[in-house]
């Protein structure tokens, strides 16, 4: 936030900048002189207007100034900076946008429905910690989830969600929105950290963008969510900058950040120009949580902007560590989900799927029908016996709702529209792919097809499976594998790795560029690690962390093919479900088969040796922070290096702290607490020196 003192005086600044605006050519002693103060000017206008909502002056002024600064770097050239308020529109259009892996996992939260789930919630943190905690309740922005990375108050990029694990770096579009700072306020923030928030379109704002889309002949956006996700997605950021998006920043993740408590780092972040929701609450019981949901629950038609829930977190990062995470969500965090939208319209016809598992789902084909603002014409109907618990019929009238889920789901009848004309609705006996007799073990409520190996979207599932991101990352679109499937090129998952240059190029759409880029992706894939390769090879209930947790249990296939049941159930969170599964898939000859031509084409598949440590203890006892870049080893290269030669490694400068190993551009802050606390500061060179010794 600003002083009052500082904003006298970016108002008197305002007031000397309005004449030279007036000008066409700017000397260059004078705009040397005010090219730095005018981009403050900017920036706190900016903050008062789109984060504080407080203009402090009108329209006209805030585009005189912005133009006298676009006007200074055009003409002087040298004076120009990447975090200029200039640089929110980029010129440039780009053909596709970067993948990059999260730092820290962007992990999805547990939903729930009810206050009954919210108690039960507090009853599982208040068990692990054995102590009292407060929450922090927030509302859930209806948006497009986004990560924010700073480096000593300077905007480094922006990342989307993706998968968890990768996303798309939209930072030329996310310097658009204006009220996302570029540069930081204070010198308090830590020196390098990351700011989750939700991007969206104010309700008001996405009708006038539908307003103007009609008239220009277009079709007008489903819902605001999705607008604000599309908009993200668009290649030439000056398009998106015509869009009237906004960020609320909501999480802060880093090594060094303010203290203990998420709420009072949230006020923080205020301080450094950060948008954080007015609303975010800090609670110290369940029943307060509960309060501050009802209370929402009815005026969330009042909000500006759409909310689908309220999110609740434990404060303290503490307390967060220790409660953890499960392999999909964080312990410490949960939504509660305001009960959607529910209709009524007419089953036409059941189409029955196959998937890579042989699982065989039921969907519904509806009239189609509006749903929390989209289109519906299509249901899931999970299995066999959700059917027989609705009495579905071919021609009633349905209800459908999203929940929590993605894909809308049928969740009962209208027994009142219920006409005579309506047809018993019977599941499949064959699989609707193969011919072969369905099958559904005890216990299960799913129907199989047992035809593993030679049912045809089961082998393209399996494909796709073993090509996705998470497992071998190849360079595969579902169209491509069902094209060489078809042409007689792909079987199973080995067949990948005989794939030829030819084989690809004489396909339809395809050229010796595409053939050589998939090739390429190919070959890349045999350096994946052993874990996710298992995780590809798609054992029936073996997710990711699963696959993660054997890998380091049996350090290669052969001794996983080789375990016993007994092993296997030894391990931490693997039951007899998962062993029974993993003993099967093992003892089926075209699997190791399989497993045999991936190791002849030279896949990892034993765990890769780790460095053993200590080397030696000559840093025992001594404790190292880390910063800035350097020449010869990365940040985590260096801390391998300390910890084998006996060290510690902290995030923070601290009393206890006996090395500051500053690289080049390293964090102001640190560089400040070490002076405090006479933390002797070395170079990367005065380190190897250590080590040598």
């Amino acid at each position: 936030m600003y002083t009052s003192d500082q904003e006298k005086y970016f108002l008197k600044r305002t007031s000397e900048y309005l004449p030279i605006a007036k000008k066409e050519i700017i000397e260059r002693v004078l705009a040397e002189t005010i090219v730095n103060p005018l981009r403050e000017v900017i920036r706190f206008h900016e903050y008062m207007y789109y984060v504080k909502t407080q203009p402090l002056t009108d329209d006209y002024t805030y585009d005189l100034l912005e133009k006298l600064l676009k006007r200074i770097e055009e003409q002087h050239p040298d004076l120009w900076s990447s975090d200029s308020p200039t640089q929110r529109v980029g010129k440039d259009h780009i053909t596709e946008f970067r993948q990059v892996a999260h730092k820290y996992p962007m992990l999805s939260l547990g939903n729930t429905y009810s206050e009954e789930e919210l108690i039960e919630f507090d009853k599982r943190v208040q068990k692990i910690l054995n102590e009292d905690c407060r929450y922090v309740c927030e509302l859930k922005f209806d948006g497009a989830a986004i990560g924010l990375t700073y480096e000593n108050g300077k905007f480094l990029h922006a990342i989307t969600r993706g998968d968890g694990a990768f996303g798309d770096d939209v930072s030329r579009n996310i310097k658009t929105i204006k009220s996302i700072p570029l540069t930081l306020k204070g010198h308090d923030f830590p020196d390098e950290f990351e700011i989750r928030g939700e991007v969206y379109l104010p309700r008001e704002g996405f009708e006038k963008l539908n307003e103007e889309r009609i008239e220009a002949g277009e079709l007008p956006f489903a819902n605001p969510r999705n607008s604000a996700a599309g908009s993200l997605k668009i290649l030439n950021p000056a398009i998106v900058a015509t869009r009237p998006l906004d960020c609320f920043l909501y999480y802060l993740l880093g090594e060094d950040l303010p203290g203990d408590s998420h709420y009072e780092n949230l006020q923080r972040a205020k301080n450094w120009g950060f948008k954080v929701s007015e609303h975010i609450r800090l609670v110290n019981s369940i029943m307060e949580v509960i309060d501050y949901v009802n209370y929402w629950n009815e005026q969330r038609k009042n909000l500006p902007y759409d909310i689908d829930g309220i999110v609740i977190k434990v404060d303290s990062l503490m307390q967060q560590e220790r409660l953890g995470y499960t392999a999909k969500s964080p312990r410490w965090a949960i939504s509660y989900k305001f009960k959607t939208e529910r209709v009524s319209t007419r089953l036409l016809s059941v189409d029955f799927q196959v998937g890579r598992t042989g699982a065989v789902t039921p969907v519904a084909n509806l009239q189609e029908v509006a749903l929390g603002g989209t289109k519906v014409k299509r249901a899931t109907l999970h299995n066999a016996d959700q059917i027989e618990m609705l009495d579905l019929r071919i021609g009633d009238y349905v209800f459908v709702e999203k929940g929590g889920e993605i894909i809308p789901k049928v969740i009962g009848v209208d027994m009142e529209q219920r006409g005579k004309s309506v047809l018993p609705l019977n599941f499949i006996t064959h699989c609707p792919e193969c011919g072969s007799l369905l099958e559904k073990k005890a216990g299960e409520a799913q129907h199989y097809c047992p035809n593993e190996y030679t049912c045809p979207p089961q082998i393209k599932g399996k494909i796709e499976h073993y090509v996705s991101r998470k497992a071998m990352d190849i360079s595969f679109a579902e169209a491509t594998i069902h094209l060489l499937f078809r042409k007689g090129f792909l079987h199973s998952i080995a067949d990948i790795y005989d794939l030829k240059h030819a084989d690809i190029s004489i396909l339809e759409g395809f050229g010796d560029k595409s053939a050589s880029n998939i090739l390429s992706s190919i070959e890349k894939s045999k350096q994946v690690p052993f874990g996710r390769v298992l995780y590809a090879i798609g054992i029936r209930y073996v997710g990711e962390t699963t696959a993660k947790m054997l890998a380091r249990h049996f350090d290669s296939v052969e001794t996983l093919a080789k375990a016993s049941r007994e092993e296997l159930t030894s391990i931490n969170e693997i039951g007899e479900r998962i062993a029974d599964s993993i003993l099967a898939w093992f003892k089926n000859p075209v699997n190791l088969e399989i497993i045999r031509r991936l190791k002849e084409a030279g896949l990892k598949l034993q765990e890769a040796k780790k460095p053993s440590l200590p080397v030696s203890n000559l840093l025992a006892g001594m404790t190292f922070v880390i910063s800035g870049t350097f020449l010869k080893k990365s940040r985590e290269e260096m801390k391998i290096l300390i910890e084998q030669y006996g060290g510690k490694t902290s995030g923070s400068v601290s009393s206890k702290t006996d090395y500051l190993l500053a690289g080049e551009n390293m964090g102001p802050a640190k560089l400040e607490k070490a002076n405090e606390q006479n933390v002797k500061i070395i170079s990367e060179e005065d380190f190897y020196s250590m080590i040598e010794e």
